[in-house]
């Protein structure tokens, strides 16, 4: 029997745990499981807000693809196109022309990208926090700004670098905000030039709570511990403009500010516009609770996906409601769909997928916290420790785990690094400017 092919279109949280059990469950000899991603990593994104306040290094937080998928092919590039009729993905290499990949199964899981809105402004000066990058340049953003404050006499220039604007009251958006404002708090401690007071924190929301995957008291709890933080929040309040920095809201207020994040939601990832697979209004691709993808009433063989990008039917809820775009669902997904695509080429039928959602919890700084878990609700430190342990024990590999515990342990005893290392965005600026040819006199 020839080997089945197995492609897996990105190493997100799907598609590194499938990727992960697909090759622990089945040898060499029954299938050959290909990865494909332009990054060389898996980002664990529930530990971005962590890792943009210090908590963490960076790098714990994410997932080297080739030490822990030694028993896949690992293919660092983008595909940019699915012919499933011919069974053929095109893969845009980091260098080099195209190839094609043929294969008997496909997982497709390119995961999500930031949902924008057509804000004047937003695109020059708004960032998003979706990936490493990001977490990376926010942190090194906030502590530049805290410089530029302490240097400057001008109080317009200091107003607009010390205030911080975050648009989305998920769970991406309290916790950024959130890490970041207990960050630059903790920092000030070495700025005598300026006062807690000076800093303004605002987030914007266009509903009329936050954290909606928790009981509304959870979330007006949420917000009551960032009043006593003295942060401005903006429920029912929508981002208008930001043109050349200056921030103008719905609810008539306008001011500057140097920083603006965009928090506010996902949508599947515009790859998806190059394959043929069938799709719903939102743009997921169709599946059945087996993972399988669905066109109508017919099963789309060899054709798999999950996650953000999937439109997978929550049978814990009634008819017609969905899995939500969540890390614990998307994990309990792909180990479902790895196991249903081993059962299919061993020839058994595949089982439906059915988790309940456990529940949730949100750091909101250090020793601070809001978890919802099985309907036990806790705040404080009880669930700052419980986020803690919960995502300690979701991260890949007992590599990252042991290093992201030293983290937290020295943590305990040594101070919080808060240094910018603005240089990293540009690290060429200085030398090319050194090396400049300079006109002869």
């Amino acid at each position: 029997m020839n080997p089945k092919r197995i492609l897996v279109v990105g190493a997100g949280h799907v598609g590194l745990y499938a990727a992960l059990r697909l090759s622990k469950k089945l040898s060499s000899r029954e299938a050959e499981v290909i990865v494909v991603d332009p990054q060389p990593h898996m980002t664990y994104q529930p530990f971005l807000p962590e890792a943009s306040a210090g908590n963490i290094s960076p790098r714990h937080s994410v997932v080297p693809l080739r030490r822990e998928l030694r028993r896949c092919k690992v293919v660092a590039g983008a595909v940019t196109r699915i012919d499933h009729e011919r069974k053929t993905a095109v893969v845009q290499p980091i260098v080099g022309p195209t190839r094609e990949i043929t294969y008997d199964h496909v997982v497709v899981a390119p995961g999500s990208v930031s949902r924008t809105l057509p804000i004047p402004g937003l695109h020059e000066h708004g960032i998003g926090f979706k990936t490493i990058g990001e977490a990376i340049y926010l942190r090194n953003h906030v502590l530049d700004r805290l410089d530029v404050a302490a240097a400057t006499t001008d109080p317009e220039v200091r107003r607009s670098a010390l205030t911080f604007v975050f648009v989305g009251g998920g769970y991406a958006g309290i916790e950024a905000l959130a890490e970041m404002e207990d960050m630059a708090r903790d920092a000030l401690r070495y700025y005598p030039e300026l006062e807690p007071s000076d800093m303004r924190w605002v987030l914007v929301e266009a509903t009329q709570r936050v954290l909606p995957e928790v009981d509304r008291d959870m979330g007006a709890y949420t917000v009551q511990q960032l009043l006593k933080r003295d942060m401005d929040i903006r429920l029912d309040t929508r981002l208008e403009s930001c043109v050349d920095g200056v921030v103008k809201l719905s609810d008539g207020d306008s001011f500057r500010s140097d920083t603006i994040v965009w928090t506010a939601g996902v949508k599947p990832s515009p790859m998806l516009d190059a394959t043929d697979f069938p799709r719903e209004e939102r743009r997921r691709i169709t599946c059945l609770p087996t993972l399988q993808v669905v066109d109508g009433d017919r099963v789309v063989e060899g054709a798999w996906s999950a996650g953000d990008c999937a439109a997978v039917p929550d049978l814990t809820k009634p008819p017609g409601d969905y899995c939500s775009p969540s890390a614990q669902h998307a994990v309990r997904q792909a180990h479902r769909m790895a196991d249903n695509i081993v059962a299919v080429i061993r020839g058994r039928e595949p089982v439906n997928y059915k988790h309940k959602h456990a529940g949730s919890v949100a750091s909101l700084g250090l020793h601070k916290g809001v978890a919802q878990v099985y309907g036990i609700k806790m705040t404080g430190w009880p669930a700052w420790f419980m986020h803690r342990t919960y995502h300690m024990s979701r991260i890949p590999s007992f590599n990252r785990k042991v290093r992201v515990v030293v983290d937290w342990t020295l943590a305990f005893v040594l101070k919080r690094e808060v240094v910018a290392l603005g240089q990293l965005h540009d690290p060429r600026e200085e030398f090319a400017e050194a090396s400049q040819p300079r006109a002869k006199s």
